[in-house]
């Protein structure tokens, strides 16, 4: 009996090496559609309820995943292209001189960052900032189809986890070395907080972006794409649509334009980032937390901000989900561990 289940094993570990090499280029890719399937269970089982048919309720969640997911990325890549074209490199001349006939003269009590200032204001090279920068966005047309292909394997992969996902939980609870119900308190919790975690990064960057459309298509810009820059950018920690509002007012500047400039950025400050990310953002979290998981859970939010943070600082973009998602996966073993230490002293 040993030697069978010794075989048994040998076999299976060299099977199991064998398929994480035949897949290893598409692991990334797989876990990234199985969170998104995970954080997005909810919706997928409402619509269930609605079609009765697990099949049409998981084409209509990859249908709108792709339209979140696509839409966005292929309208900027059609449109970077023609920005870095036309591109006035006048205009950053412009804004280098400008500021160089500024007064920067600090009040009394930080006067002592005076020649600190004085030295960044004289070494600032912005053409060759914007020089960088236009090659970040050179950079995009060139990576788009590696990126376009990964995407669309994430949107293949997304719809069979949601489609067979029940089927393979079921399968692993049934295989595991512990109780059902102790695997059900890892996944409701790893599924609850990248709920929360998705839908709030995704509505929260939809309302911050389409606030800065509305200011961006006031002053004649093209709203959506800079309401999709902004959404983006609002995904990376502390400097946020910093990214986006700071050079298009450095562009008004450059026009001549300071009214301009100093109403886009109140208007960023005040209403973007004061009023959307500090006050309408917990909100969001909160009506989420409430209404669109199953058992609300208690974020905090301190660890979620330094686990996106973290994760996009090791992973890049995908970081945001893989981020919380590990964060999460660590701290309910965690709870495990000390939920089977207690049952086994009891």
């Amino acid at each position: 009996m040993n030697e069978h289940r010794f075989f048994l094993t040998a076999i299976f570990l060299a099977v199991l090496f064998s398929i994480i090499k035949l897949y290893e280029p598409f692991l990334m890719i797989i876990a990234i559609a199985s969170l998104l399937a995970m954080a997005t269970y909810n919706l997928n089982f409402k619509l269930y309820g609605v079609t009765k048919n697990r099949h049409l309720a998981a084409v209509l969640s990859t249908m709108l995943l792709s339209l979140l997911l696509f839409g966005p990325i292929v309208y900027t890549i059609t449109s970077v292209g023609s920005i870095v074209n036309n591109f006035d490199f006048s205009m950053i001349e412009r804004v280098q001189a400008y500021l160089h006939t500024l007064d920067y003269k600090l009040p009394a009590p930080i006067a002592f960052m005076q020649a600190p200032l004085d030295d960044f204001i004289n070494s600032l090279n912005i053409a060759q900032l914007s020089s960088t920068a236009l090659s970040y966005f050179g950079s995009i047309g060139k990576n788009s189809a590696g990126f376009l292909k990964d995407m669309l394997l994430i949107v293949v992969f997304f719809f069979f986890a949601l489609l067979n996902g029940k089927d393979l939980v079921d399968y692993f609870k049934s295989v595991m070395p512990i109780d059902a119900k102790e695997v059900n308190i890892v996944f409701s919790e790893v599924t609850n907080v990248m709920s929360v975690v998705f839908y709030s990064i995704l509505l929260s960057a939809i309302l911050q972006g389409a606030l800065f459309s509305f200011i961006g298509m006031y002053f004649g810009y093209d709203g959506l794409l800079l309401g999709i820059f902004y959404g983006f950018a609002s995904l990376i920690p502390v400097i946020g649509g910093a990214i986006m509002w700071i050079p298009l007012c450095a562009i008004e500047v450059a026009h001549g334009n300071t009214t301009t400039a100093i109403i886009i950025a109140t208007y960023s400050i005040v209403v973007i980032s004061i009023i959307a990310d500090t006050f309408i953002k917990p909100l969001i979290i909160k009506y989420i937390n409430d209404k669109m998981v199953k058992t609300p859970t208690a974020v905090n939010e301190l660890l979620i901000f330094f686990a996106i943070f973290a994760g996009l600082t090791t992973f890049g973009f995908w970081g945001m989900i893989l981020g919380p998602a590990i964060t999460t996966l660590f701290l309910s073993l965690l709870k495990l561990y000390k939920l089977l230490k207690e049952k086994h002293y009891m």
